[in-house]
């Protein structure tokens, strides 16, 4: 059977190329041993049903694996003890019994309690645990309970009583038997549950899972992460490629997100290979495939992106601190007791990078701004103006930033030019964003080196056509500053390997004047506008 790459459910080790989780497997192997309770609350795709199927597989010769997933039940469950806890007793009797997999180890006659109880109508979460008890006291081994997908019981109460009974015997536990470990899964941490269940009141932290061990297992991809998987790949198909450039290249853009890692990857073997110019392995996994891969990935519908505008869309808090970070290079001190900050880290949107918050990654980073700008494209002066000459900038299939750099100055100009300081100072860096989109729309892609994104300066890289384009943008702070920002430009061309750059400037002095020139500094021409 051939291997492949997969984005869609769990990845299984004989069928999909991916990582190795033996270091991730022992980290958490020692909560389990040391009989923690604890969430594994990670962003949407990010690796979590994979871990668990592994981890089940880890623990097996040690421990009795009980393992379920609550999107098996329906939504109806969750709002009736009764019906919860008939619901979870035959589950527990089915994954014991499972033709499959069975699971041995347990007293035949405290299995066939919770069978008979879970025909009872009137049973309820306490005669639930009194038959779980009996089954944890008598099982062979210790019985570890994993439950995938836990969002699925948010905003109810029976759910968070079932986490109170959990609590409850785990701190009686040397009285009465359970579980040697529990482990959740799923977006939400178990805190967030208890804020979904009362939106209208402040927001409050006395979830009855406050026994939860703190889970701390970077489950992200590093480059050596993705270093393996891509070996693994290479052996079975030879390309040819560099795989540590490769994985250099393809952590760049994703910070090491497991699914757009994984996704890049399936896009260059599916659909990137045997296109032109692509027939040749080393071609296919090289910076110009990625670039391509990159390409399809920000202009796909997937789930991914669906849930990312979903909650963007949801917690108006949250998009308003993107929107302020993206377009106004607004800084913001990473403290996880901010609300906002701690939604924006918890759906992946969000990281600390020393001591302040920025997007997760390349790939969001682009997505959001293409979200934002999409909802200003109709009536932005500056779109429409690029939409209605936008064939005036390619020429022989090439983009021509001079032409670009030249009509955008001169739209600003005559658009904006009677606009106040604080507009133009707060939505430069967007205007020309909105004037870029419909000129390399559907072949060309832009993203944004976040390390220089901030209320002075933004470099942006424009890739169109597997050719790169570095614009420094920044506010005129003089012919100081100036010369920094030559000098700054200068580095990221050598970095880039290219001999022309451009640098924007908004200079709102009063005597300012407004114009092109072209210099060259240390061997590269620079292509100077100030608008």
């Amino acid at each position: 059977m051939r291997k492949s790459f997969n984005v869609n459910g769990p990845c299984y080790p004989d069928e999909n190329y991916m990582v190795n989780l033996d270091e991730r497997m022992r980290k958490i192997k020692k909560l389990v041993d040391n009989r923690k309770y604890f969430v594994i609350n990670r962003a949407r795709q990010y690796g979590k049903t994979t871990t668990l199927w592994a981890l089940r597989q880890y623990l097996k010769e040690e421990y009795t694996v009980l393992s379920t997933n609550f999107q098996r039940m329906s939504s109806a469950v969750f709002h009736d003890e009764h019906i919860f806890s008939r619901e979870f007793a035959n589950m527990i009797v089915r994954m014991i019994k499972n033709e499959k997999q069975e699971i041995t180890g347990f007293a035949k006659e405290d299995v066939q309690a919770i069978e008979e109880k879970a025909a009872d109508h009137a049973m309820n979460l306490a005669d639930l645990f009194y038959l779980l008890s009996n089954l944890c006291a008598t099982s062979q081994k210790p019985v570890v309970l994993i439950i995938d997908e836990v969002d699925s019981a948010s905003n109810n109460q029976v759910f968070l009583d079932f986490l109170g009974l959990l609590r409850g015997y785990y701190l009686d536990r040397k009285q009465a038997a359970i579980f040697h470990s529990v482990i959740l899964a799923g977006v939400y941490d178990v805190k967030n549950l208890k804020q979904k269940l009362h939106p209208d009141e402040v927001q409050r932290y006395n979830s009855p899972w406050n026994i939860a061990a703190d889970f701390d297992v970077d489950m992200s991809f590093s480059v050596k992460d993705i270093e393996g998987m891509l070996s693994d790949y290479e052996s079975d198909h030879q390309t040819g490629m560099n795989i540590e450039r490769t994985a250099e290249e393809i952590y760049g853009y994703t910070s090491g997100y497991p699914y757009l890692v994984s996704r890049i990857c399936m896009l260059l073997d599916e659909q990137i290979a045997g296109n032109a110019g692509f027939e040749a392995g080393n071609c296919i996994w090289s910076e110009t495939g990625i670039v391509e891969a990159v390409k399809i990935l920000l202009n796909e519908s997937n789930t991914l992106f669906d849930d990312m505008r979903k909650q963007i869309t949801g917690y108006p808090e949250l998009k308003k601190m993107l929107y302020a970070i993206l377009f106004y290079g607004q800084s913001f001190a990473y403290n996880p007791d901010n609300y906002v900050i701690d939604i924006g880290k918890m759906f992946g949107f969000l990281k600390e990078s020393n001591g302040q918050v920025i997007v997760a990654n390349r790939i969001f980073e682009t997505r959001i701004y293409n979200l934002f700008l999409s909802e200003e494209l109709v009536e932005d002066k500056s779109y429409r103006a690029a939409s209605e000459i936008k064939n005036q900038f390619i020429q022989e299939g090439h983009l021509n930033m001079d032409v670009v750099m030249a009509k955008f100055m001169q739209h600003f100009t005559d658009v904006y030019a009677d606009s106040s300081d604080t507009f133009r100072e707060e939505n430069g860096r967007r205007l020309f964003l909105l004037y870029l989109k419909p000129i390399i729309n559907g072949k060309g892609n832009y993203y944004i080196e976040a390390q220089t994104r901030n209320q002075r300066r933004t470099d942006v890289v424009i890739d169109y056509l597997g050719q790169q384009q570095v614009v420094e943008m920044k506010i005129w702070r003089g012919e100081e500053y100036n010369r920094r920002g030559e000098e700054q430009l200068f580095d990221y061309l050598e970095y880039y390997h290219l001999d022309k750059g451009y640098l924007l400037s908004f200079n709102f002095n009063k005597k300012k004047k407004a114009g092109m020139k072209e210099i060259w500094y240390k061997g590269k021409r620079i292509l100077e506008v100030v608008v």
